[in-house]
Order: C-alpha cells, then sequence, then structure tokens
C-alpha cells in the first residue's frame, strides 16, 4: 500500500529561520497516516471494539527543510511487521523539484482499552486498518 498526502507550508509552520520547525514534521506524518487509515474507521473501532494505535518507535533523518509558501508531499508505504506491529516508511518531498526533506519509519502498535498491545487488525477490508 502507497499513499501521497500534499500539505501547504504555512507560516506558523516555521520557526524563527523561516524553515518548518523539526517537530511539525511528525504532525504531517501522522496527518497522512490518518488518511490512509481512515478517520472514520478510527473513531469506529474505537468506540465498538476498544482498539486503538499509539506510535511505539519513530526514526527520522532531516535531509533539508521546507519553507513558508512550499507544498510538500507526504509519501507513506506500510508494511506488517508483525501481528503486533505496523511500520509506516513516510518520506517527506518539496513538491517543486522532488527534493527528499525527511525520511521517516514511524512504528506502531494496537492496543486495547487497558492500553495492552494486541494484534493489528485485520478482518475483513471493510473493517482492516490495510484495506486502502
Amino acid at each position: 500500500m502507497s499513499h501521497i498526502l500534499d500539505i501547504q507550508i504555512y507560516y506558523e509552520d516555521t520557526d524563527f529561520s523561516g524553515v518548518v520547525y523539526h517537530a511539525n514534521y511528525l504532525r504531517y506524518f501522522e496527518r497522512a497516516r490518518e488518511h490512509i487509515l481512515g478517520a472514520d474507521e478510527l473513531v469506529r473501532l474505537w468506540r465498538d471494539e476498544q482498539k486503538g494505535f499509539v506510535v511505539y518507535k519513530t526514526t527520522m533523518s532531516f535531509k533539508d527543510g521546507a519553507v513558508f509558501g512550499d507544498i510538500v508531499e507526504i509519501r507513506s508505504s506500510a508494511r506488517l511487521e508483525s501481528e503486533y506491529r505496523i511500520v509506516f516508511a513516510q518520506r517527506c518531498h518539496r513538491k517543486s523539484d522532488g527534493r527528499l526533506l525527511v525520511d521517516a519509519e514511524i512504528e506502531m502498535v494496537c492496543i486495547d482499552g487497558q492500553k495492552r498491545p494486541i494484534p493489528i487488525p485485520l478482518g475483513d477490508r471493510r473493517h482492516s486498518v490495510l484495506s486502502t
């Protein structure tokens, strides 16, 4: 599975130097994962089944910075690392020139209502986090 999400860089995204503040890339990657998994499905999983996702581990490499006015592409792909872990390879590229800005790998686990790890819900395609 792969997915691309365009994000406009606003002034509020930047730090004093005019470059996107490093922590904002985590927000962009989170937004892209929400698009992949589907907000409605994430809400349904928690409400109906008490299943949710949490970040277990993140690795990020910063290559260059986006600036105010840029449009960036968040390119995401996911793989099931184990029955308990899903790994998202996420890259941020400047849309105008394709330059890689940030390279990240984000590992997530699924938890139940008591915050215990549980297998990633695969279910039928209608109710699968990997169906998109």
